[in-house]
């Protein structure tokens, strides 16, 4: 156990029955594609996930989180009744649950978080991290959003990644990782949510103008490819043009134009309820070791889980 321990780099404890303290199957979280995620590193992710739920219970027995709102979710289960199925009603009545109008969502991480959402975005594998997409799972007390960096590089990209696994939570509570159809779904629920419909179709230029479409985009915080694709679903471009239109943004993509823009430099769109809630807890006296200790891993491993980033310079030239 000690030679396993220090080669894991963890606390002998850390291996010792009770742990963890909730159990995820690799199958109760919406993975984009099994194929192209190794089951090793689903694994990982999945252990992460696990660890990301003891550091917020343990936060949570300190400092009270925000209740979550999450239509039909009760327990580590969502059941619906009354509340629509169909992803573009579900997008546009989680809306209205929620209070945020029809126009465009300012901070979409915060506002999941404001609803008692766990959302984290850390390198949870090392480089390993990229091979994984972003996915998320509502068996566990609280639904767990993990995005990743790899797709934060590109705040649209991050913002829709978010939506999209939102629409998973509210849609998908018969867990099916990597089913085409309910990816699909996600999408719609992730269009209608950020960009409803009704409210955008008037803004979309009667012909293919990526300039009107850029500053569109930044309005509503989407991409210009996200708006292409709504230009072709209510039909105000053909076919044809869309496709000639992607092309166009390639090219304009590889000379410099429409460069993205990190999440990081958007204020709402970078998780903060768990490193807040230590945050509070710190001024009653908890500290990165108590919390160490009582969950049976490193100092560093909760820097980690909390988003910290390691402030240490990094060695070069070796």
């Amino acid at each position: 156990m000690g030679r396993l321990a220090q080669s894991l780099d963890v606390p002998v404890s850390f291996l010792a029955a009770g742990r963890p303290y909730a159990r995820l199957e690799a199958d109760a979280a919406h993975f984009r594609s099994l194929r192209s995620t190794p089951a090793r590193e689903r694994d990982k992710a999945i252990a992460f996930t696990e660890q990301v739920w003891e550091l917020t219970f343990a936060l949570e027995k300190r400092v009270q989180f925000p209740p979550v709102d999450l239509p039909g979710f009760k327990g580590g289960e969502v059941k619906h009744t009354d509340f629509p199925t169909e992803p573009r009603s579900a997008a546009r009545a989680l809306r209205e649950h929620w209070g945020l109008g029809v126009g465009p969502i300012a901070q979409m991480v915060r506002v999941m978080e404001k609803h008692g959402i766990i959302v984290t975005l850390v390198p949870f594998a090392g480089r390993a991290t990229a091979t994984v997409d972003a996915f998320s799972t509502s068996r566990l007390p609280r639904p767990v959003v993990v995005l990743t960096p790899d797709r934060a590089n590109d705040v649209y990209r991050h913002r829709f990644t978010a939506a999209h696994e939102l629409g998973h939570l509210l849609l998908h509570s018969d867990d099916a990782p990597g089913d085409p159809v309910r990816e699909k779904e996600a999408d719609k629920f992730a269009a209608e949510f950020l960009t409803p419909l009704d409210s955008i179709l008037p803004s979309l230029p009667p012909r293919m103008d990526l300039q009107a479409l850029d500053g569109l985009g930044s309005e509503w915080g989407v991409s210009v490819e996200s708006l292409v694709y709504r230009s072709r679903e209510v039909g105000t471009i053909s076919e044809s043009t869309y496709r000639r239109a992607f092309q166009r943004i390639n090219q304009l993509r590889q000379v410099g134009l429409f460069r993205p823009d990190p999440a990081t430099a958007h204020a709402g769109e970078v998780p903060a309820l768990l490193s807040r809630a230590f945050d509070v807890a710190a001024g009653d006296g908890l500290t990165i070791s108590d919390l160490a200790d009582e969950l049976h891993c490193t100092a560093r491993r909760v820097r980690t889980l909390l988003g910290y980033e390691d402030p240490r310079p990094v060695l070069q030239g070796l």
